[in-house]
């Protein structure tokens, strides 16, 4: 039974420990809707790290580079394409130099992670297939009362 000095610090110490990490174990569970990018650095080659002038060039040929397949990617959500993925690709091209990107993209990643989860929640599918059996049956009817009314000629 150590009463001392040395004792008393070992209790302090045990102390200061315990109550932060209770107090970062519900920062962490607050904070964990939105994750923060990992240690931004540029993607960029060394020796053109090295330049300044070279380090912004590089950056504005991925912005340049990055928003081109972006707006390509918004084009592609009008017209037949792969949009969504585009617009994916982009943001992870201006991620690679720009902190508002990337942060952009985990949380767009995020988000689906969570309505992935929401759809595959048992009461959302039973409903989800509800909503489909009612669709189905409604277009069914009509087809039915189309087909008595016209028969398979087209109404002229």
């Amino acid at each position: 039974m150590d009463t001392g000095a040395a004792g008393a610090a070992n209790k302090a110490q045990e102390t200061d420990t315990a109550a932060p990490t209770a107090a970062t174990e519900g920062a962490e569970t607050a904070e964990s809707t939105v994750p923060k990018p990992r240690g931004h650095s540029s993607k960029a080659p060394h020796f053109i790290k090295r330049s300044r002038t070279l380090h912004l060039t590089w950056q504005i040929g991925v912005a340049i580079v990055g928003f081109a397949v972006i707006v390509a990617g918004l084009i592609m959500m009008v017209i037949p394409g792969p949009g969504i993925p585009a617009v994916l690709v982009g943001l992870a091209i201006l991620g690679t130099e720009f902190v508002w990107a990337q942060r952009t993209l985990l949380w767009t990643k995020d988000q689906a992670t969570k309505a992935a989860q929401r759809a595959l929640d048992p009461k959302t599918r039973r409903r989800n297939l509800i909503i489909l059996i009612v669709g189905v049956l409604l277009i069914a009817a009509a087809a039915v009362l189309y087909y008595l009314k016209y028969g398979l000629a087209l109404p002229s």
